[in-house]
């Protein structure tokens, strides 16, 4: 089998176990999907990071309404009132207005923030130096893993339009956001390697990367219209760094050598030519001082 190491940019992503014989254009839209889900668990970890601190999110009339305005508009959070967390909340407002202030428990609190640190480390990038493979099955498994954990804290379910909601229902709405700009669309994916596209014409895997089952390879997935992507460097960071260290020490010791005396080894006992002499008459090691008797 062969493993694609898959890189966006210059940044690392996942490993991906594949075959020569897979074609190209069945191959984008997994990668994708793997790449498009571990966003999905990114956003939905950073909401619910949110909804642990500031309990459920505001219908969109309320959202950034001070509390005189509401009061004046005669608006209402009735969901909110509904949807409340297991064991009671308290009251902690939310400095922009856009979730309703009622935190969950700490106990609650607890099973959030967990279940959001081993759903990341699940998708993690760090898994790529890890040797560890990723699959849509591994992605699949954090998101219902944070799906469970909502569930325990809100078994009422949040409102129908809190994003998380929304996002675990495949509902979601991107646009006009930031995260819309890091999604890739698969009809329209682009795979590189060694600088060159591989194209979607019926060519496999196999046509582009050798024909070696059992290889390692780098590709780059890009968006269409984002041009070839950057070559990787000759040698890695780490490499350059060693490489730069030698030639830093190296040239110390070239520098110490340089500020030697040429004449300095005249100082030593072994270029003495009366050192012959000295041994025959025992005249090593011999110390005096004025006015000694």
């Amino acid at each position: 089998m062969v493993i694609l190491h898959v890189k966006h940019k210059d940044e690392n992503q996942f490993l991906f176990e594949t075959s020569l014989a897979t074609p190209v254009d069945e191959l984008l839209p997994k990668i994708t999907a793997i790449y498009n889900g571990r966003l999905k668990v990114h956003r939905i970890c950073m909401e619910i990071e949110e909804l642990a601190k500031y309990g459920t999110l505001l219908p969109p009339e309320i959202m950034g309404l001070t509390e005189d305005q509401v009061e004046e508009l005669k608006l209402k959070d009735d969901w909110g009132d509904k949807c409340t967390p297991s064991g009671g909340f308290n009251i902690h407002r939310d400095p922009v207005g856009r979730r309703n202030g009622k935190q969950p428990k700490k106990q609650m609190q607890d099973v959030l923030d967990k279940a959001i640190k081993d759903a990341k480390e699940m998708i993690s990038k760090s898994l790529v130096n890890q040797e560890k493979l990723m699959t849509i099955k591994i992605v699949q498994e954090a998101l219902n893993l944070l799906k469970g954990a909502v569930m325990i804290v809100y078994p009422m379910k949040l409102p129908p339009h809190d994003i998380i909601r929304m996002e675990f229902e495949n509902i979601e709405d991107l646009s006009g956001t930031q995260a819309s700009l890091d999604v890739i669309d698969p009809a329209t994916a682009q795979l590189w390697f060694c600088g060159k596209e591989m194209y979607r014409n019926e060519k496999k895997l196999g046509d582009y990367v050798g024909k070696i089952e059992t290889c390692k390879v780098i590709v780059k997935l890009s968006k269409k219209g984002e041009g070839p992507p950057g070559r990787e460097p000759v040698m890695s960071e780490e490499d350059r760094k060693q490489l730069m260290m030698h030639a830093y020490r190296r040239q110390e010791e070239l520098k110490k050598l340089a500020e030697d005396d040429d004449d300095e080894y005249m100082n030593s006992e072994w270029a003495d030519s009366t050192n012959l002499k000295k041994s025959f008459h025992g005249l090593h090691n011999i110390s005096w001082r004025p006015g000694a008797k």
